[in-house]
């Protein structure tokens, strides 16, 4: 693998995260080839919903292994819901395929869809995956209820609706006190680096990090996101774009990959901290798609 000289493109790099007041990390590479880009890319960091990625690999491994079938019938229990979007905020019963609810989880992170695929796969089976295929700094602590609940514990609060009161007021007092809550700190939660996401995601491409049928489900639930302002926020529609947000108090990430057809395919996850905590970053967000821009203009150039 070659790692491209520090030069212009990280320069660009660096300075559009502190623009955006921002502490970045991030990193890309080449799928069809072996040139790399990245700026504090083995630093560990907070993956927030990006986690949703290898959950995915996972279930669609066990799929593919006949261990799970993707119709399965699975109810989506009021105690997994956490009263965000999708089934997580959902009134009435609930009953799902199992690949109807990895739609909603990997299209709209949906976290209750989530939870009950997490726990259809198996944790202990996501993180012995992870380590076999060589991403040991990436770790799972469980799903979205342990993040919430962890959030919730560290808030001293018990709902969605007191925790985005308590963040706010977190906001307008001690901005930088939020990347203290345990579910913030890359050491104390589900975590990872950005080489290790941008690499799972090249195998993923490569039909590398599983069978075959595995790696093609994935990479095509993962074209349907619908989120367009993170990493899409970079390029025209000639583009396309696969990807998987995550957002948690003063984190925002997206990992996904870049297609210019004909051309090339790059692995792309960028990491954002800051220490505004609030439900709305524009400045955060917008980064994501410029440093991927940046990063796929320097790794297309023909020379070095």
């Amino acid at each position: 693998m070659t790692t491209l000289r520090p030069g212009t493109a990280q320069a660009r790099i660096r300075a559009a995260f502190d623009e955006a007041g921002v502490q970045g990390f991030f990193f890309a590479r080449e799928i069809d080839g072996d040139r790399t880009i990245g700026v504090q890319a083995d630093e560990p960091v907070c993956l927030a919903s990006v986690f949703k990625i290898p959950v995915a690999l996972a279930y669609a491994r066990e799929a593919a292994a006949g261990r799970l079938g993707r119709t399965e019938r699975h109810a989506v229990d009021p105690h997994y819901r956490d009263g965000g979007i999708g089934t997580s905020g959902c009134a009435d019963a609930i009953e799902m395929s199992l690949r109807d609810l990895v739609h909603m989880m990997m299209t709209m992170s949906d976290n209750a869809a989530t939870d009950v695929v997490l726990d259809r796969v198996g944790l202990d089976t996501v993180n012995r995956m992870l380590a076999e295929l060589g991403r040991e700094r990436t770790r799972l602590i469980g799903g979205c209820r342990a993040l919430t609940g962890s959030l919730f514990a560290d808030l001293g609060v018990t709902t969605e609706a007191e925790a985005h009161e308590r963040m706010a007021e977190l906001a307008a007092q001690e901005p930088g006190k939020a990347l203290e809550l345990s579910v913030c700190v890359p050491e104390r939660t589900t975590r990872g680096t950005a080489r290790d996401i941008a690499e799972l995601l090249a195998g993923i491409w490569r039909d590398e990090a599983g069978p075959a049928e595995a790696c093609a489900e994935v990479r095509a639930v993962m074209s349907r996101q619908i989120w367009p302002h993170r990493l899409s926020s970079g390029f025209d529609d000639s583009y396309r774009v696969a990807g998987k947000t995550g957002t948690l108090p003063g984190w925002r990430n997206e990992a996904g990959v870049i297609e210019d057809p004909g051309v090339g395919r790059w692995a792309v996850a960028v990491f954002t901290r800051s220490d505004r905590p609030g439900l709305r970053d524009p400045r955060a967000d917008r980064v994501i798609g410029q440093v991927a821009a940046v990063a796929v203009d320097e790794l297309r150039s023909p020379t070095l």
